[in-house]
């Protein structure tokens, strides 16, 4: 596994580049300790993101948000593959329903 961090100097959240090697498996774990939220994007090749038990194959442009407390592994599979994860503190801004008529753009940055 090559995995690449460099320093964004954001304040919350994480963006990790990483480069798998075939069949590699990351350790078990969650994100209970820090309650990050996650989302795991593909960038090539192909994989499995196992959560709970359930398991999800992902292959380029798919992208997989996962709560903090789900016991979560990455498998590679059988060829070499590079994903990117990024994670925050869990948005406290869903603590409040979203009226229906308030839009919210997912798929690039209002600004």
């Amino acid at each position: 596994m090559d995995s690449h961090s460099d320093a964004l100097d954001t304040e919350q959240v994480g963006v990790s580049k990483v480069s798998c090697a075939t069949g590699w498996p990351n350790s078990l774990h969650d994100y209970c300790w820090n309650d990050h939220e996650g989302v795991y994007i593909p960038l090539d090749g192909h994989g499995t993101v196992i959560a709970d038990d359930e398991a999800v194959t992902m292959v380029a442009g798919d992208t997989k948000w996962m709560p903090p407390d789900p016991t979560r592994q990455r498998r590679n599979g059988e060829t070499e593959s590079t994903f990117s994860l990024v994670s925050a503190p869990t948005s406290r801004c869903r603590t409040r329903p979203r009226p229906e008529n308030e839009s919210w753009p997912t798929d690039r940055f209002g600004g």
